[in-house]
């Protein structure tokens, strides 16, 4: 029985084959982009490329980038820092009827400070309107490394940003343990009401709780350099 046994067992292994390996082949697809740390879409065939030093490009669906950008607002981003600069884009889940969308980024000069602001689209689809700046959230920053800082809205429509934990190596401060300040967190914002910039979600965590900070949502983590939703 135990010869049967190693035979059939000998018989089902040689029969499974490795697959070949993929080929795979680097093709240009868009030229006239640098330092680009983000890329999405604004529920069209359009992609919105965003480079570090503060500038956000359309990449059109001829792939062809757009000249003048979306957004230029180079002048209140501090990008010296290698892990600085406009580092995070989402629109609006009723984008195409407010016309709102959101961008992280390192303003000020050293460590800088962590900014979340709102901007809305002009009337060119491909150009934003950079005088309507709402700034939402800031939050200063110790050191000019593991900065953040991504955004993203889940399928419950709230808006989640990333905070790194401040930097230096191996977070020195233990920001990351500390719910009285959003480094080294998640927090999650209600941005849906247009009467004020932002609440709290009433399913925070830490919604109602004393000396905490109630926009947190998630605490202890290293650089959430980017997010993902999943439905």
């Amino acid at each position: 029985m135990r010869k049967c046994l190693t035979g059939a067992l000998l018989l089902t292994v040689l029969g499974v084959r490795a697959q070949d390996p993929v080929q795979l082949k680097l093709v240009n697809w868009a030229n006239g982009l640098s330092n680009v740390v983000d890329l999405t879409h604004a529920g069209d065939s359009r992609l919105f490329a965003v480079q570090r030093q503060g500038i956000i490009r359309i990449i059109s669906d001829s792939m062809q980038v757009i000249v003048d950008p979306f957004l230029d607002i180079q002048d209140s981003v501090n990008s010296i820092g290698g892990e600085q600069g406009l580092l995070g884009l989402a629109f609006d889940p009723d984008y195409t009827n407010n016309g709102y969308f959101y961008v992280y980024y390192i303003a000020d000069s050293g460590p800088g400070t962590s900014r979340v602001s709102r901007f809305r689209v002009s009337n060119d689809p491909d150009s934003a309107d950079a005088a309507s700046e709402e700034i939402l959230y800031t939050w200063p920053q110790p050191f000019t490394n593991h900065n953040g800082g991504d955004l993203d809205f889940g399928p419950d429509g709230l808006l989640y940003v990333g905070f790194g934990d401040g930097g230096s190596g191996g977070d020195p401060q233990d920001n990351a343990q500390d719910l009285t300040d959003p480094l080294g967190d998640i927090i999650r914002l209600d941005v849906s009401d247009p009467d004020t910039t932002w609440t709290i979600p009433a399913t925070n965590p830490w919604a109602s709780a004393q000396d905490t900070l109630p926009e947190i949502w998630a605490s202890g983590v290293r650089n959430p350099y980017r997010l993902v939703s999943m439905p």
